[in-house]
């Protein structure tokens, strides 16, 4: 099978950093456009890939990259929803680094695209593509915890310089929910397997920041009787970056960070999880090589995408109703 010919849009920490390593070492890729607003940037990192072509107009190389199969957007939230829906009018695949839009109606608009032109949406969530977190949810697919009745997830992250438009409604959305909170609802949610929501109870903060919030506690309740918490922040007092994920089944409980699968076995707790040698950073670095490769296998025809639009556009309602509920300081019913 021939390569899927791909171009990399938005050079900034994730994409320059993250997406464009791995890209150009996958076997069956090829990265043959960048494109980025700053001129010096796109040129530069053009060359540090070896890549062919270079851009600061997105339509432009749109119009004239007819090999490229799947464009991979890397850039601020503010943007997603014009790229995407141009690229997948251009008859290109898109995958969207997280958050696909800054709202519902965002998202819609993009989704809404995808499925008029045939065309496959991912949405970069990357945590679904680590080992040890595929294991665990093997294992809960597998009914070796028993029923899913509670999970509890959260990051704790200081907000960098390189990432301060996060900061920015206009740019983001909004604030630690749309940067953190987000991820670790889609990892929980994942794990749960996806019991639709009857119910949003959320508070949000403002310690550090004016425009949007720095620290949210989210509380929801399911239609199946399971319940979900989500702590976000990036303003809790830490000495490390620190997230967690812990699900909780009739049967056993899983953990990630550190991995354990609890199980009760002859009146012993018994962790069964399968030994992973690998650091926080490598474990990192493999859901982004693991999620790049499920894309460029899904362009190549191999297998369907996860991570889809539509699951996204779920989330960004589940968003909406947890602005709403903190707003108005009472629970928001998801009808």
């Amino acid at each position: 099978m021939k390569k899927a010919k791909v171009a990399v849009v938005g050079l900034g920490t994730i994409g320059q950093n993250i997406h464009l390593p791995v890209l150009t070492r996958l076997n069956d890729a090829e990265v043959v456009a960048v494109c980025d607003l700053d001129k010096t940037k796109a040129r530069v990192v053009a060359e540090k890939f070896g890549v062919s072509r270079w851009y600061v107009d997105y339509s432009a190389m749109l119009a004239e990259e007819e090999e490229v199969v799947g464009v991979d957007i890397c850039t601020p939230t503010k943007s997603h929803r014009d790229m995407a829906v141009a690229a997948l009018q251009a008859g290109k695949n898109v995958l969207v680094e997280k958050p696909l839009a800054r709202s519902q109606t965002e998202a819609n608009d993009i989704v809404e695209t995808a499925k008029r032109k045939h065309l496959d949406l991912m949405v970069g969530m990357n945590n679904r593509f680590r080992p040890d977190a595929m294991i665990l949810r093997s294992f809960i697919e597998d009914h070796a915890l028993g029923k899913i009745f509670y999970a509890k997830a959260g990051w704790f992250r200081k907000l960098d310089s390189q990432s301060a438009w996060f900061a920015m409604k206009e740019q983001s959305g909004g604030g630690v929910v749309l940067d953190l909170g987000i991820v670790m609802f889609d990892l929980a949610f994942w794990m749960m397997g996806y019991p639709e929501v009857k119910e949003v109870t959320a508070t949000n903060y403002r310690h550090s920041t004016k425009d949007v919030e720095d620290s949210s506690i989210v509380f929801m309740k399911m239609k199946n009787g399971s319940t979900l918490t989500i702590e976000a922040s990036w303003s809790f007092e830490s000495n490390s970056d620190f997230f967690y994920c812990d699900v909780f089944g009739t049967e056993g409980s899983g953990s990630l960070n550190p991995f354990r699968i609890v199980k009760r076995m002859h009146d012993s707790l018994v962790n069964v999880a399968p030994v992973v040698q690998e650091s926080s950073q490598a474990l990192f670095m493999k859901s982004y090589e693991n999620e790049l490769k499920h894309w460029v296998g899904s362009l190549r025809g191999v297998h369907p995408v996860l991570s889809t639009g539509e699951e996204a556009v779920y989330r960004m309602r589940i968003v909406d109703a947890i602005y709403k509920s903190a707003k108005m300081g009472k629970a928001v019913a998801i009808r």
